[in-house]
C-alpha cells in the first residue's frame, strides 16, 4: 500500500500538499447538507487544468470500477468474519464479566473483561494474585454504558455445541490500531484510546501505538466527563474516542483531546496519511458516490480508495436521491483484512463520531406486525421488509422458515407480504430483528421482560444440580427452580422424580430481566394457588389471604416468605388458635402456607403476618352478617354491578367494576357469561375490550379476587333467597341452583353461591345409565341439585342431579324458559355486533336471520352432496345446505340459486341455508294460535335447539332439545334427526327478534311421575320438614326463632315441628319502608298463635277442616291484635282459593306489601302482601324518579314494607298488580316515566309507557336544541321522562323536550316547536333534518308534520349534473339551516333556500369541488368575443415556436389559474388538470370561469398593488393569450351559426377598435401588472429586481396556485444574477415563507438545506428562525436555534438573537443561564458588549432588576467604559426614576476620564436637568462643572 502510495500521491506532485491546493478540494466537498442540485454552475467554473488532475487521480481505480459490476452487497454474515477483522459496534449489555457488543447486519459478539486494555488486565491480574480488590479498580458498568460506540476486532469466531456461532471481539488499543506507527500520527486523527493511568494535570492514554506516549489535558476532558455522568473523574480502562491534538518529536509524544464538540466535528482527510492497512472503522469520511444500485452503492473517499454501502446503510431519509459524483459524508463500519472491502454507513446517527444509535422504543419489542412488505431478499443473508409504521426492519434466513427444507425463497419476492414478530433491535443497523416463524410469533414469552411475577409458565428439564433445577422456558430464557421449591415436600432425591426433557408447570417467585434472572417454584399448592399473589409490599393490605412459604421457624414465630423477596413475620401468638411452644417442631422450612395480612409498613418493608384465618360467619341476623363481611370485603355476594371488559383471557373476561370508577379489577370466567353453554363461548368471542356489562353479579370476594357471573339462574336463586348461606342452613329434601365445579369418573362436583360445594355420585348423576361422567356435564354448566344427604362431621353434603328429582315437572315450561333466554342472549349478542360493525362480517351476521331469502351463487359442491354458497352479502361467511337440504335440484358451481336461511352459527360464522321447495314456496298466512298443536319437521339442529319448519305454514320455529337444566344426555335413540317429524305446542305466535317462532316439543309418554311446583312455593319452604302435629287454629305456641328471611321468619316451636311467621302477621301497624322480620334476632324465644296451615307438597293453604291439617306447616301470627284473639284475621277459615282472596281487593284500593325480590329478567318487582296472597309491581310503576328506575334493586330491599294501589289481576288471575305511584292516567299535557323500546334513525323513538303503553317521539321533541346525531344518547332500555303531547285513537305522541317537562326553568329554546305551517313565516332561519334528495329537490324536515322544499338552485351556488353528489353531501338526518322563501298555506307548501347569501353559513357544497357557479353563465358570451379578440392579438405577436409550445393536446380546460400562469412550467398545469377533470365530471362546459376566484387578486399579500380595474375596463386583460388551436376550438362552440358578411365586416370593425383599446391599454405606464403575463414582460425587463419575483409568485398565491409559486421562485433563483447576493437571498427567504406556510416540514427542510448551500449560512439560519418564530412554531425555532449555537458559537448575534427569542417567550431564567454559556463560547475582547446588549433586551423584555445589576456589575469592572456608561444612562432614562439618574449622573461626574470625555458626560447632565429638573439643579450641575475644572487648572499648574 505504501507503494501504491508513493506512485499515486493525494493531491498532486508532492506528498504534502501545500497550502493553496488542499483549500480547494475543501471548499468544493464543505457541502454540508449533501444537495447536489444546481451545482452544475460551480463545477462548471473548474479549470480544465483541475479536471486534467481529477482524471488522473482516478486512473488507479479503473481496474476497481470495472469489477463493480460483480460487486457482493450481501450484508455481512458469521461466515464473513474473520481474526483480525475491524468492526464497529455498540454496546448492547454490560455485564460482570464481559461486554456485549451489537455489530452491523444484526450480528453481536461479546468483549471479555481480559480484552478491554493492557492496563486494566494488570489490575486485574493483581487482583486476582493478592485476592483483595485494588482501590482503583472499577466493574465494567462503571466505566461502559449500552449505546456506546467502540472500535472493536475479531479475535476468534468459535462454534459452541449447540452450533451455535460466537463472535470474541477485544477492544484492546494495541490490537485495534496495529495498523499505526508513531511516524503515520498527525493532528486531526480519530482514534480509540484506553485511559492507563490517572496524573495531576491530566490523564495518560494508551493508544496502542508503540514509542508514543499520549497525553490528555484535565480540561479537554471536563464536558466529556459530565456527560457521561460516571463519576467526577476518568477511570482506568475506559475506552475513548480521542483526537489528537499536536504531535511532538516525530510523534513519541502526542497530546490529545476528548472534547465532544471536537470529536464530533472530526473528519479524515487525506492529510491525515490514512492507508487501507491502518484504516479504522468509525472515522468520518467526505466520499463521492460512483455507482448507484438498488441494492447499495458504491464510494469512494479519501481519493484513493473504494467502500461500498449495502442497502441497510443507505440513509432512509434520502435513500431515493443519491445520484453519482454526489459528495456525502460517511462513516467505516468495518475492514477486512484480507479482501480490503471497507463497509461504509450514511445513516445520519454514525456521522458525528462520539454520538450514539437511535433506540427502539420498549412497547414496540415483542409486536406482532401483521403485515410487512418484503424490501429487499438476499439469498446468504435473508431478507430486508417495511413495518406498517415505515421503519425498515431485517429477518436473518433461518428466521423466515420454521426449518431449512420448509424455506421457499419465492415467497419472497419483492413487494410480498409476510406476518411476523419483533425479536430484537439491531443498534449498529438501526432496525428491528424480525422472525416469521410461527411458534415464536405464538410465544407467549420472548425475552425475560415479558415474564412477570405471578405467572405460570411451562418449560422442559434441563439440568438438576445441587442448588436445584435449570428450566428452559422458551428459547431465550432459562430459569432456576432452588432445591427447596421443586415439591410441596423438600426432596432428598429429586432425580428419582424428575428426568432431563421432561416437561413441567412452574409459577415465577422472581424475574430480573436486567440480570436474566428467573426463580421458579413447583410447588403444587403454590403453582394453582388462585389467591392474590402478594409481590411488593404496597399489595400487602390489612385481611388480605394469600398463600406464602416458610423459610424460618425459631422460637419468636415464622418467617414467610412470598413473591419477590417479599417476606413477613408470623409471631408467636399467631400461629394458631392454640398456643404453640416450639413452633420449629410444627413448621418447616419451605412449607406452603395460607396466611392472613394483619399489618404492613412497606415503607420499613415490615409485615406481620398470622395464620389465624378469621372463621366465616355462621347463620347469624343478615344484618350483623354482612356488616361483619364487609370489614374485610368490599363487595357482598349477590350485588349487582355494571363492568366494564379491560382484558380477554384464555378461561374467561378481566373486567373493571364501574361502580367504583373501574379501579377494582374483577374475573368473569367464560363458564359464567351465561346458563347456556354455547352462549358462553360466543360471548367470549364477541366481547370486546371496552364493552360494558350490565347487571353482572357478585359471586365470591376473596379481598382482591373478585369472581363474578352473569349465569340468570344462579342471579335469580340468590335474588329468591333460595341460596343456603352456610353448612348449618342446607336441609336434605332442598332444591338449590349452582354450577359444575368438577367432573370426575366418581361423580360430580357441584358449587353453589356463597361457597359450598356438594358431590352428585355417579349414580345419582341421571335418570339414565352412566357410563362416562364426562358425556353428561361439563365443568360450569348451571345445574339444579336436591340435597340427598349431610355429614355434619366431615361437612360433606350428597346431591341428587336426576331430572325426575329436580324439575318441576312442567317440562314444557322449564324447557321453554331455557329457550326463550337462550334466544333473549342472542339478541344482545346481536346487538352487540351491530354496535361494533367495524367488520362486514360481522354486519352480515346481524342481518341474516333465519327465515331470510337470498339470491346466491353456488361455489362448489361437495363429495358428500353439501354444497357451498357465495356472494356480497355474505362475505367472510360460510354458506353451506347439506344434501337433504338440496332436496331434489342438481345443482352446479356458478349457478344463481334462491335459498332460505335456517340457521347462523355466529361462533364459527357458519351459515345453514335450504332449498327445498316445501320451505321457499309462498302460501297464504294463517293466524296462529298461542298454545296451540301443529306437526312439524326437524331441519337443522344446533347445539341448544332444533329448527323446525311447521307442516301447514312452513313458518320455522325453534324447539329446544333440552327440558331442563339438568337433561343434557341423550342416546342415539332418543336424538332429534333432520326430515323426522315431531308434534310441538307454539308458545310465541308474533314475528320477533329471532327469525323464528318459538314452540315446545309435546311430551311423549312419561316414566317418571314428577310433582308440580308452583310459583308461589319457593324451594326453601319445601325444607320445612311435615310432622304430624295436634295443632288446630288459634292455638298459642310458644318456639324459638331459628332464621329470619326478607318475607318471613322460621320458628321452632319444639325439637321436631317448625312454624313460619310471615312478615304482615309480626305488628299491627308497620311503617312504611321499615323491615319487619328483622325485628326478630334468631334464638329469641316468642309466643304466636296458629293463623293457618300450609300443605307439605302443594304448600296451598289448607282450610282447618282439611283432614291433612295435622301433617301441615303451621302459619302463625305474633301480631298484637290477633294474639288477643280476633279470629277475622285467620287465613283460609272458610277453605277459599287464592283466587277468591285476590277477588276481595278493589282496583285502587290501597295496600301493604313486603318486597320479596326484583325479578331482573321479569323487570318487575315481586311482592307479598300476606302469606297466601302476592302481587307485581311492573317496572314503570315503582317510582316516577328516573335515578329509582335506573337501578331498582338497588332501591329496594328484600323484606322492605311498601305501600303499594292495586291495579287489577295477572293474566292467570293468582297474582295482584300493584302500582307504587297510584293510578296514572295518560292525559294531553300529563308528564310521566317511560322507557326507550326501539331507536329508529332520522324518525325517532318508540317508549313504553306505565301499564304496557307504547308511545311516540319524533327526533324535533327530542330537545330543544337539534342535535347533529340527535338519537346518539338513546339506547333501548334508557328511562326517561316524557310529556304526553296527545293522546287520540290509541296513538300516543310524547315530547322530551325541557321546555315541555320544565316550564319553569328559563333553558333557552333554540329551535322552537313547529306545530303547524302557520308557525312559518317567510324570510325567517329555521333548523332541521334533510328528509330526502329527489330528482324536484331537496325534501326538509321542518317537524313531525311539516316538510319544506329546497330547489337545487337554491341549495348550493354551484352547477350540479349528478345528483349523487348532493346525496353525498346532504345524507338523511344531517343538521342544517335554512331560510324561508315562501309559504303557501292553502297546498301546506314551504320552500326554503340553503344559499349561503340566505343562511350566513358556509356553502354545502365546498368550494374545493371546483364546481362552476350558476352565476358564471352570464360571461360567457362577453368571453367569447374576447377569444376573437384575442386570437389576431396572438397571430401578429408570437412566433410559431411559442405557439407550438402551448398547443399541448391535453389542454381542454381554462381555469383562471391557467389564464395567470407564466406558461413555464406546464407539466404542472396538466397534471392538475387531470385531477381537475376526475373530481368533477359535471363540468362540462368547460369555459365558464370560476366566479369565486376573481375576487383573490383584490387580496394583499404583503405587497400593496393598487388594482383598479378601472385603468382597464378590458376583461381581456386578465385572460391568458391562449394558442390557435385552442382559439378555434372555442370558435367551434361559440359560432353555432354561420355569420353574413355583413356581420363579418361589423364584427372586424369592433375588434379593431377593441384591440385599439387594448394596445392603448398596455402603453399606460402606471398600469400595474394583472396577468402571468405582465409580470413575465416585467421580469424580463428587470430580471434581478427580486420584488418583481416576489410580487409575481404572490401573484400566484392568491389564486392558492402554489406549484406555481414555488416555480416561479426556481425560475428567479436561475436568472438573478449570481452577483446580486442580497437579490437572492430575498427570493430564498420568500421561498421558506411559502414552504412554510404551505409546504410540510419535509419540503420546507430541503429548501433550506440548499439555501444554506448557496447563502450565507448565518443568514439563512437567522431568516428561517424568524419565520418559525412569526408563524409561533416556536417548538422548531428552538431546536433551530440550538443547531445555531453549536455550529456558530462564535456569532454575538446569534446569541442576542436566541436572547431576544427566549424573552419574548417569558423564559427569563432560560436567558440568564444562555448569557453564562454565551460568555463561555465568546472571546473575552466580546464579553462587556455581550453583556450590555443582554442588560438591554432584558431591560426591553424581561426583568430591569437583573438587567441593572448586569449594568452595575459590568461597570463595576470597567468603569472607563464610557459607551456602557451612556448606554446605562439612555435606558435609565427612559425607564428610571428621576433619583437613579441623576445617581448615575452623579458618579460619571466624579469619575477620573478624559477632559473629553468629561465635557461630554456634565454637557448630557446640564441636558437632562434642562429638560425634566428645576433651575436649581441645573445650577448645581454648573457649580460641579466649574469645580471639576478648577480642580483640573489646579492640577495642571502644580
Amino acid at each position: 500500500m505504501a507503494s501504491m502510495e508513493e506512485n499515486f500521491p493525494r493531491g498532486g506532485t508532492q506528498k504534502k500538499p501545500t497550502e493553496g491546493k488542499t483549500a480547494k478540494p475543501k471548499i468544493e466537498q464543505d457541502n454540508l447538507f449533501d444537495i447536489h442540485h444546481e451545482e452544475k454552475t460551480q463545477k462548471r467554473k473548474r479549470s480544465q487544468g483541475d479536471q486534467g488532475k481529477q482524471k488522473k487521480k482516478f486512473k488507479p481505480d479503473k481496474k476497481n470500477t470495472s469489477k463493480d459490476n460483480a460487486i457482493n452487497f450481501e450484508p455481512l454474515t458469521v461466515e464473513a468474519l474473520c481474526e483480525g477483522m475491524l468492526l464497529l459496534g455498540c454496546i448492547k449489555e454490560v455485564n460482570e464479566f464481559e461486554l456485549v457488543v451489537s455489530l452491523p447486519s444484526g450480528l453481536s459478539g461479546f468483549v471479555p473483561v481480559t480484552q478491554i486494555g493492557d492496563a486494566y488486565s494488570k489490575m486485574l491480574s493483581e487482583q486476582v494474585a493478592e485476592g483483595e480488590l485494588p482501590e482503583d479498580l472499577n466493574s465494567l458498568s462503571d466505566m461502559y454504558s449500552p449505546g456506546t460506540l467502540v472500535r472493536c476486532i475479531v479475535t476468534s469466531v468459535e462454534k459452541s455445541a449447540d452450533g451455535h456461532q460466537s463472535i470474541r471481539l477485544s477492544i484492546n488499543p494495541k490490537k485495534v490500531n496495529k495498523g499505526l506507527n508513531a511516524s503515520t500520527l498527525t493532528s486531526g486523527m480519530l482514534l480509540s484510546g484506553l485511559v492507563s493511568s490517572v496524573e495531576d494535570h491530566g490523564y495518560l492514554i494508551d493508544i496502542g501505538v508503540s514509542g508514543t506516549n499520549a497525553f490528555l489535558p484535565r480540561q479537554k476532558a471536563r464536558s466529556y466527563i459530565k456527560l457521561v455522568k460516571k463519576g467526577p473523574d476518568l477511570k482506568i480502562g475506559q475506552n475513548l474516542n480521542c483526537v489528537i491534538e499536536e504531535v511532538k518529536n516525530k510523534g513519541r509524544i502526542v497530546r490529545l483531546s476528548i472534547d465532544r464538540s471536537e470529536v464530533a466535528a472530526s473528519i479524515a482527510t487525506e492529510r491525515q496519511n490514512w492507508t487501507l492497512s491502518n484504516l479504522l472503522p468509525g472515522l468520518v469520511v467526505k466520499a463521492r458516490v460512483q455507482k448507484v444500485t438498488p441494492l447499495g452503492i458504491t464510494l469512494s473517499f479519501l481519493s484513493s480508495f473504494t467502500g461500498i454501502v449495502e442497502f441497510m446503510h443507505m440513509d432512509p431519509k434520502k435513500s431515493v436521491s443519491y445520484s453519482p459524483n454526489q459528495v456525502v459524508k460517511a462513516c467505516i463500519l468495518s475492514i477486512h483484512p484480507i479482501s480490503k472491502v471497507v463497509r461504509l454507513t450514511l445513516r445520519q446517527a454514525f456521522l458525528h463520531p462520539g454520538g450514539s444509535p437511535n433506540q427502539l422504543s420498549s412497547d414496540r419489542m415483542g409486536a406482532v406486525v401483521e403485515e410487512s412488505t418484503v424490501k429487499v431478499f438476499f439469498k446468504q443473508f435473508g431478507a430486508i421488509f417495511e413495518l406498517d409504521d415505515g421503519s425498515l426492519a431485517f429477518a436473518r434466513l433461518k428466521h423466515l422458515s420454521k426449518t431449512r427444507k420448509s424455506f421457499k425463497p419465492a415467497a419472497f419476492k419483492t413487494g410480498s407480504k409476510h406476518k411476523c414478530r419483533i425479536i430484537d433491535y439491531s443498534l449498529m443497523d438501526e432496525m428491528c430483528i424480525l422472525s416469521l416463524k410461527y411458534q415464536i410469533i405464538e410465544a407467549q414469552f420472548l425475552q425475560y421482560q415479558d415474564v412477570h411475577t405471578g405467572d405460570v409458565v411451562k418449560g422442559k428439564v434441563l439440568a438438576l444440580k445441587p442448588i436445584g433445577m435449570q428450566v428452559k422456558v422458551t428459547d431465550g430464557i432459562k430459569g432456576l427452580v432452588p432445591s427447596m421449591h421443586l415439591a410441596d415436600m423438600i426432596l432428598k432425591q429429586p432425580e428419582k422424580k424428575y428426568n432431563m426433557g421432561d416437561e413441567v408447570k412452574c409459577r415465577v417467585l422472581e424475574c430480573r430481566p436486567a440480570e436474566r434472572k428467573l426463580i421458579l417454584t413447583l410447588k403444587k399448592t403454590l403453582v394453582q394457588s388462585k389467591l392474590p399473589v402478594l409481590s411488593n409490599y404496597e399489595e400487602a393490605k390489612p385481611g388480605l389471604i394469600t398463600h406464602g412459604f416458610v423459610v424460618c421457624a425459631r422460637e419468636f414465630g415464622c418467617i414467610v416468605k412470598f413473591y419477590n423477596d417479599v417476606k413477613g413475620l408470623v409471631p408467636k401468638n399467631e400461629l394458631s388458635s392454640e398456643p404453640i411452644s416450639c413452633p420449629e417442631e410444627v413448621f418447616h422450612e419451605g412449607q406452603v402456607v395460607k396466611v392472613m395480612v394483619l399489618k404492613c409498613e412497606p415503607q420499613q418493608e415490615r409485615l406481620l403476618l398470622s395464620f389465624r384465618l378469621t372463621s366465616k360467619p355462621g347463620p347469624e341476623h343478615k344484618r350483623e352478617h354482612t356488616a361483619k363481611k364487609n370489614q374485610q370485603v368490599k363487595y357482598e355476594i349477590g350485588e349487582m354491578l355494571d363492568v366494564k371488559v379491560l382484558k380477554k383471557k384464555e378461561n374467561g373476561l378481566e373486567v373493571s367494576i364501574l361502580e367504583d370508577e373501574g379501579k377494582v379489577i374483577a374475573s368473569l370466567p367464560t363458564v359464567h357469561l351465561s346458563d347456556s353453554v354455547a352462549n358462553c363461548k360466543l360471548l367470549w368471542h364477541c366481547l370486546q375490550e371496552g364493552d360494558v356489562l350490565p347487571r353482572v353479579m357478585c359471586l365470591s370476594d376473596k379481598g382482591d379476587h373478585i369472581i363474578l357471573s352473569r349465569k340468570s339462574a344462579v342471579i335469580s336463586a340468590v335474588q329468591e333467597e333460595q341460596v343456603v348461606r352456610s353448612f348449618s342452613e342446607i336441609q336434605s329434601g332442598m332444591l338449590l341452583t349452582g354450577y359444575v365445579r368438577n367432573v370426575m369418573p366418581f361423580g360430580v362436583f357441584v358449587e353453589f353461591p356463597f361457597g359450598l360445594t356438594g358431590l352428585a355420585p355417579k349414580m345419582s348423576m341421571s335418570d339414565k345409565f352412566v357410563t362416562d361422567t364426562k358425556d353428561h356435564f361439563v365443568v360450569g354448566q348451571t345445574v339444579i341439585a336436591k340435597v340427598m344427604s349431610i355429614d355434619e362431621e366431615k361437612q360433606r353434603v350428597l346431591l341428587n342431579l336426576k331430572v325426575s328429582e329436580c324439575s318441576s315437572g312442567n317440562s314444557a315450561v322449564e324447557s321453554f324458559a331455557l329457550l326463550s333466554q337462550y334466544f333473549k342472549e342472542m339478541k344482545e349478542i346481536r346487538n352487540l355486533l351491530k354496535r361494533r360493525g367495524e367488520s362486514s362480517t360481522a354486519q352480515s351476521l346481524c342481518e341474516l336471520m333465519p327465515g331470510k331469502e337470498l339470491q346466491l351463487v353456488v361455489q362448489d359442491v361437495k363429495e358428500d352432496g353439501s354444497a357451498l354458497f357465495s356472494s356480497s352479502s355474505v362475505t367472510g361467511l360460510t354458506v353451506t345446505a347439506t344434501r337433504y337440504h338440496l332436496g331434489d335440484k342438481s345443482i352446479v358451481p356458478g349457478e344463481k340459486a334462491k335459498v332460505l336461511v335456517l340457521h347462523v352459527d355466529a361462533l364459527t360464522s357458519m351459515v345453514y341455508v335450504s332449498l327445498r321447495e316445501e320451505l321457499l314456496k309462498q302460501r297464504a298466512k294463517q293466524r296462529l294460535m298461542e298454545n296451540s298443536q301443529h306437526s312439524a319437521i326437524v331441519q337443522h339442529i344446533a347445539e341448544e335447539f332444533a329448527v323446525i319448519s311447521l307442516l301447514e305454514t312452513g313458518q320455522l320455529a325453534a324447539i329446544p332439545i333440552a327440558s331442563h337444566f339438568n337433561d343434557t344426555f341423550r342416546f342415539d335413540s332418543e336424538k332429534l334427526k333432520v326430515g323426522q317429524t315431531v308434534s310441538v305446542t307454539l308458545k310465541t305466535v308474533k314475528g320477533n327478534d329471532h327469525g323464528v317462532l318459538l314452540a315446545v316439543q309435546d311430551p311423549t309418554k312419561k316414566n317418571v311421575f314428577v310433582r308440580i311446583r308452583k310459583e308461589s312455593e319457593t324451594a326453601l319452604e319445601e325444607t320445612l320438614p311435615a310432622v304430624k302435629h295436634s295443632l288446630s287454629l288459634g292455638d298459642i305456641v310458644s318456639g324459638t326463632v331459628k332464621s329470619v328471611k326478607p318475607t318471613h321468619v322460621t320458628v321452632a316451636i319444639d325439637d321436631k315441628l317448625t312454624g313460619s311467621i310471615h312478615a304482615s302477621r309480626i305488628l299491627d301497624e308497620v311503617p312504611i319502608d321499615s323491615f319487619p322480620t328483622y325485628t326478630l334476632k334468631a334464638g329469641q324465644k316468642v309466643t304466636a298463635r296458629v293463623i293457618g296451615g300450609r300443605d307439605v307438597n302443594t304448600h296451598r293453604y289448607l282450610p282447618i277442616t282439611h283432614p291433612h291439617f295435622t301433617r301441615s306447616i303451621p302459619e302463625l301470627s305474633i301480631r298484637p291484635s290477633e294474639l288477643e284473639g280476633k279470629v277475622t284475621t285467620m287465613l283460609n277459615h272458610k277453605g277459599e282459593n287464592a283466587l277468591k282472596k285476590c277477588g276481595l281487593y278493589k282496583v285502587g284500593q290501597t295496600v301493604t306489601c313486603f318486597v320479596k325480590k326484583y325479578n331482573t329478567l321479569k323487570n318487575w318487582l315481586e311482592v307479598e302482601v300476606a302469606p297466601d296472597i302476592r302481587g307485581r309491581v311492573p317496572h314503570l310503576l315503582l317510582s316516577l324518579s328516573t335515578k329509582v328506575l335506573k337501578h331498582p334493586e338497588k332501591n329496594f330491599k328484600n323484606g322492605q314494607a311498601l305501600s303499594a294501589t292495586v291495579t287489577g289481576m295477572d293474566v292467570t288471575e293468582t297474582n295482584l298488580c300493584l302500582s307504587l305511584t297510584g293510578i296514572q292516567s295518560l292525559e294531553q299535557g300529563i308528564i310521566t316515566v317511560g322507557m326507550v323500546a326501539k331507536v329508529t334513525p332520522h324518525v325517532g323513538l318508540t317508549i313504553t309507557l306505565p301499564g304496557g303503553k307504547t308511545g311516540k317521539v319524533s327526533i324535533f321533541h327530542l330537545s330543544d336544541t337539534y342535535a347533529e346525531k340527535p338519537l346518539g344518547d338513546f339506547k333501548i332500555g334508557k328511562i326517561v321522562r316524557c310529556y304526553i303531547l296527545s293522546n287520540e285513537n290509541g296513538k300516543i305522541q310524547l315530547s322530551l323536550r325541557q321546555s315541555r317537562l320544565n316550564p319553569k326553568s328559563n333553558n333557552k329554546v333554540e329551535d322552537a316547536e313547529i306545530t303547524c305551517i302557520k308557525d312559518v313565516k317567510k324570510g325567517q332561519l329555521v333548523r332541521g333534518y334533510v328528509k330526502s334528495v329527489t330528482p324536484s329537490g331537496v325534501f326538509f324536515g321542518l317537524s313531525a308534520s311539516l316538510l319544506g322544499r329546497i330547489l337545487f338552485q337554491n341549495v348550493s351556488p354551484y352547477f350540479v349534473q349528478k345528483h349523487s353528489l348532493y346525496e353525498r353531501y346532504l345524507p338523511e338526518g344531517k343538521l342544517l339551516t335554512a331560510k324561508v322563501l315562501g309559504v303557501n298555506r292553502e297546498e301546506n307548501h314551504v320552500e326554503l333556500s340553503l344559499l349561503p347569501e340566505d343562511t350566513g353559513m358556509p356553502s354545502i357544497l365546498p368550494e374545493s369541488l371546483g364546481l362552476p357557479r350558476y352565476d358564471a353563465e352570464e360571461e360567457r358570451e362577453e368571453r367569447e368575443k374576447r377569444d376573437e379578440l384575442k386570437k389576431l392579438k396572438t397571430k401578429r405577436r408570437r412566433g410559431s415556436s411559442e405557439i407550438e409550445q402551448e398547443t399541448k393536446p391535453k389542454k381542454k380546460k381554462i381555469r383562471l389559474a391557467d389564464e395567470n400562469d407564466s406558461g413555464i412550467e406546464v407539466y404542472c398545469r396538466e397534471e392538475e388538470e387531470d385531477d381537475q377533470e376526475e373530481e368533477e365530471s359535471a363540468k362540462k362546459k368547460s369555459k365558464i370561469q370560476k366566479r369565486n376566484e376573481a375576487p383573490r387578486l383584490q387580496i394583499s399579500t404583503g405587497f400593496t398593488w393598487d388594482e383598479d380595474m378601472n385603468t382597464v375596463d378590458m376583461p381581456v386583460l386578465s385572460q391568458k393569450e391562449s394558442s390557435e388551436s385552442e382559439d378555434e376550438e372555442e370558435d367551434l362552440q361559440s359560432k353555432p351559426k354561420k355569420q353574413t358578411k355583413k356581420e363579418k365586416e361589423l364584427e372586424k370593425e369592433k375588434m379593431e377598435k377593441e384591440l385599439c383599446k387594448l394596445e392603448a391599454a398596455l402603453m399606460d405606464p402606471t398600469r400595474q401588472p394583472q396577468t402571468a403575463d405582465d409580470f413575465d414582460r416585467l421580469v424580463l425587463s428587470s430580471p434581478n429586481s427580486s420584488i418583481l419575483w416576489l410580487q409575481y409568485m404572490a401573484f400566484h398565491l392568491q389564486a392558492t396556485e402554489i406549484e406555481k409559486a414555488r416555480a416561479v421562485a426556481e425560475r428567479a433563483l436561475k436568472t438573478i444574477s449570481f452577483r446580486e447576493e442580497q437579490e437572492k437571498l430575498n427570493v430564498w427567504v420568500a421561498l421558506l415563507n411559502l414552504e412554510n406556510m404551505y409546504g410540510t416540514e419535509e419540503t420546507l427542510m430541503k429548501v433550506f438545506e440548499r439555501a444554506v448551500q448557496y447563502n450565507e449560512p448565518l443568514k439563512v439560519f437567522q431568516h428561517l428562525c424568524d419565520i418559525y418564530a412569526n408563524s409561533e412554531k416556536y417548538k422548531q425555532a428552538e431546536e433551530l436555534y440550538h443547531t445555531m449555537l453549536k455550529r456558530f458559537r462564535q456569532e454575538k448575534s446569534v446569541w442576542l438573537k436566541y436572547a431576544t427569542f427566549l424573552l419574548k417567550q417569558g423564559q427569563t431564567d432560560a436567558t440568564h443561564r444562555l448569557l453564562e454559556r454565551a460568555l463561555k463560547a465568546l472571546p473575552t475582547k466580546e464579553h462587556v458588549d455581550v453583556i450590555s446588549k443582554f442588560a438591554q433586551l432584558e431591560f426591553r423584555l424581561g426583568d430591569p432588576e437583573h438587567a441593572k445589576a448586569l449594568f452595575e456589575s459590568t461597570l463595576s469592572s470597567y468603569p472607563k467604559r464610557t459607551d456602557i456608561w451612556s448606554i446605562y444612562m439612555d435606558i435609565m432614562i427612559k425607564h428610571g426614576s428621576q433619583k437613579e439618574v441623576r445617581d448615575i449622573f452623579e458618579r460619571v461626574i466624579h469619575l477620573s476620564l478624559a477632559p473629553k470625555r468629561m465635557k461630554f458626560f456634565f454637557k448630557r447632565y446640564l441636558d437632562y436637568e434642562k429638560k425634566f429638573g428645576t433651575t436649581e439643579s441645573v445650577l448645581a450641575v454648573k457649580t460641579a462643572a466649574l469645580e471639576y475644572v478648577e480642580a483640573k487648572s489646579s492640577l495642571a499648574e502644580s
